[in-house]
């Protein structure tokens, strides 16, 4: 039986114009912050109705390699990614030495922390269930990374346990708040962290200023103290196109 020829089919003209636009993106062409070419300019480049201008550039943005500035444009989004070690982040080398965790994020990057909020207030079910504790202390904070926000966290610790310490005061000084818990007796030993993607709250993708459709990594982290005892539970949410994730084991 003969077969019969294959037929090629050309990818649509806007997916043509993104792949385009895309080559030059990550040759270096076009860097981090510049402007996309507009509707209007790949409309008489290309010769195609603004809707096909509008979806190549939708592509990219929801590849995460660009983002729409409301009466603006839209700009080439490059970053280089975070590593996030697990285990070496959290190590008691780091913040005994008067370290914070995010050194070892960053490792010579530049990142500044805003946004930040401390207040006592009720325990949700979750964390009073874990910390055994109706009311915590709640360290709320941004952390942006080359002037990128990157990451949303709220740390809770239980109320009675840091009351009138340095850990509710905006700098918590040398080493932060483990150094601090160390000081108080209750050095963390053991961290446990759950892991999982979701797409981002409305409020979560506005402060992190994320482009439609980029999910975020959602890290739920436990530390204990000596005796298994917890003194923090810290809720994270990462943009996930910053962040590698690296967790070495032993076999």
């Amino acid at each position: 039986m003969t077969e019969s020829p294959s037929v090629h089919h050309e990818s649509p003209i806007y997916r043509r114009i993104a792949d385009r636009l895309r080559d030059q993106i990550l040759s270096g062409a076009l860097g981090d912050g510049d402007r996309l070419p507009g509707e209007n300019a790949l409309m008489k480049e290309h010769g195609v109705a603004r809707a096909t201008a509008r979806q190549a550039l939708a592509v990219l943005i929801n590849e995460g390699l660009a983002v729409p500035k409301r009466g603006s444009g839209v700009y080439v989004r490059l970053f280089r990614p975070i590593r996030r070690h697990g285990s070496r982040r959290l190590s008691r080398e780091q913040w005994a030495q008067g370290l914070a965790i995010w050194d070892s994020d960053t490792r010579g990057r530049s990142y500044v922390v805003d946004e930040v909020t401390i207040l006592r207030e009720p325990a949700s079910e979750q964390v009073a269930r874990v910390l055994g504790a109706g009311e915590v202390w709640v360290r709320r904070r941004r952390y942006s990374v080359d002037g990128r926000p990157v990451q949303l966290a709220a740390s809770c610790f239980p109320a009675d346990l840091v009351e009138d310490t340095a850990v509710v005061l905006p700098d918590t000084g040398p080493g932060g708040v483990y150094a601090r818990l160390g000081e108080l007796g209750r050095a963390p030993v053991h961290f446990s962290e759950e892991v999982r993607a979701r797409m981002p709250l409305p409020g979560e993708a506005e402060s992190l200023g994320l482009p439609a459709g980029t999910p975020v990594i959602s890290v739920t982290r436990v530390a204990f103290a000596e005796g298994g005892v917890p003194v923090e539970v810290n809720e994270m949410i990462l943009d996930a196109a910053s962040y590698v994730l690296q967790y070495d084991f032993d076999a």
